[in-house]
């Protein structure tokens, strides 16, 4: 069974403690990784300090390395891409189109690195400081601590990690426990693109140790995490006065109206509420439907449910694969089941076969259920008429979250109307909550986080504004 060391200083270091790595379709062991003890991670938090400190990269030496990392990934699409298809079990389609999408992020950083500016300050025109001069550098924040999710283990780490080398920061990540395999390769093809040591470190581990010590050090100035809404408050609430970038939970809304295309609607929605199994901090959640079309909308909803392929990752036709893992899968029931219990109606799916949950569609639901007030995180939707826009609005924003929404309608008041006034960090017009492009600034508001995604937006948050007056001479 292959094993994977951790990487500190640019080196790969190996632990006597390990973690399997399951195979998230067939839960037989894939590989094993060494686990960090509190004296590698702060190992590599002092590796990071070190090597921002004693040397500077330039934004074309940053550029260079970056694109070298972009081409790298290119390379080694199917290698990746299986990779992630075994830790991760996303199917193989959907796993090369993150590693497509990892290449424009870093292809995009790269870029970035070369616009990093400042402007100009007229200080010149207060009374007294006619013989002055001012104007703004941008400077990185330093060490960077990153944490990242199970769901897309090469392109939220991309995210993360290609913005904050763009900006001159040095980094240490801590990837999720059941996908780090990911990150060590993605750590091989720095070395192979000559990031100088120190300013990439990987240490794996559980949040209770490894988050908890990364939380908890002086020496990392800026935090950015996606995940739970639950260890975003934490980190906010623990890491005093220090920046952070935090993508958290949602339940994202889709408003169906009664002037959409319901064709397009229904296919649409379909595809994007259960690719990598709900799995998407996007996925569609809450699907209001205008009476009037509710009965049109969910038979075509189902029909395209239909066609969608369930099964072994694997196999390049698959749509809808396994959840990351059995207990994940059994948690997702019991809150199906909670919800029956309470009166909701299972109107399709609701099968289970391991860590496999069939995409299923709830109606006669209501925003006290799990199933509709919290992060569902797998396969399920919920159905919620409405006969008015204005009180829609109303009920989609009893949510504590607001990370992306969608809406499907012809009418451009409506349209309009929804843009205004849903409370989200993106609406979708005519598409679902689910679309994301990887230049776009992405971020949510209320529970859903703070500080935006996007290599442009995430490297203003891991600069600093640096003000220079010059004091100039009256001749």
């Amino acid at each position: 069974m292959k094993q994977y060391p951790l990487y500190i200083d640019g080196e790969w270091v190996t632990t006597e403690e390990k973690l399997d790595v399951l195979n998230k379709f067939t839960q037989e062991q894939y590989v094993q990784v060494s686990k960090a003890s509190e004296k590698e991670v702060d190992r590599a938090i002092d590796a990071a300090d070190r090597a921002f400190r004693n040397k500077q990269m330039g934004p074309y030496e940053r550029y260079t390395i970056l694109k070298k990392v972009s081409e790298l990934l290119q390379e080694n699409k199917e290698e990746l891409a299986q990779n992630i298809t075994m830790e991760a079990g996303k199917p193989i389609k959907q796993a090369r189109t993150e590693i497509d999408r990892a290449t424009q992020t870093f292809e995009q950083s790269a870029e970035e690195a070369k616009r990093i500016h400042g402007e100009g300050v007229p200080v010149e025109a207060a009374p007294g400081s006619e013989n002055r001069m001012a104007f703004t550098i941008k400077v990185p924040v330093g060490v960077v601590g990153a944490i990242s999710p199970f769901n897309f283990p090469i392109n939220l780490v991309a995210h993360k990690i290609a913005p904050a080398i763009a900006a001159g920061n040095a980094v240490v990540l801590k990837p999720a426990s059941k996908t780090p395999v990911s990150a060590l390769k993605l750590a091989e093809l720095f070395e192979k693109a000559g990031l100088p040591k120190g300013f990439f470190n990987v240490v794996v581990g559980s949040g209770s140790t490894v988050g908890n010590q990364m939380m908890e050090d002086a020496r990392i100035n800026l935090y950015t995490f996606t995940g739970s809404a639950k260890v975003g408050l934490m980190l906010k609430q623990n890491t005093g006065l220090n920046k952070l970038v935090l993508e958290l939970g949602n339940n994202s809304p889709v408003i169906i109206d009664k002037e959409a295309d319901i064709d397009v609607a229904a296919k649409n929605v379909a595809a994007k509420s259960y690719a990598f199994a709900g799995q998407v901090c996007i996925s569609v959640q809450r699907i209001y439907v205008h009476e009037e079309v509710r009965e049109e909308f969910q038979e075509k909803f189902i029909q395209s449910i239909k066609e969608l392929n369930v099964g072994d990752p694997n196999d390049s036709e698959t749509d809808v694969g396994p959840m990351i893992s059995e207990e994940e899968a059994e948690r997702a029931v019991e809150w199906i089941e909670e919800a029956k219990q309470a009166g909701a109606e299972v109107v399709y799916g609701g099968e289970r076969e391991g860590a496999l949950l069939h995409p299923t569609i709830l109606t006669n639901v209501s925003n006290d259920m799990k199933v509709v007030c919290e992060e569902m995180f797998a396969p399920v939707v919920n159905f919620i008429p409405f006969t008015d826009i204005k009180e829609c609005v109303k009920e989609v924003n009893k949510s504590q979250y607001g990370l992306q929404g969608g809406i499907f309608t012809q009418n451009i008041d409506t349209a309009f109307y929804a843009a205004k006034n849903v409370e989200v960090g993106g609406l979708m017009i005519n598409d679902s909550s689910q679309y994301r492009v990887d230049l776009m600034p992405y971020g949510g508001v209320k529970s859903s986080g703070w500080g935006k995604e996007g290599p442009k937006y995430t490297i203003e948050d891991m600069t600093e504004e640096r003000l220079i007056v010059m004091n100039l001479s009256s001749q």
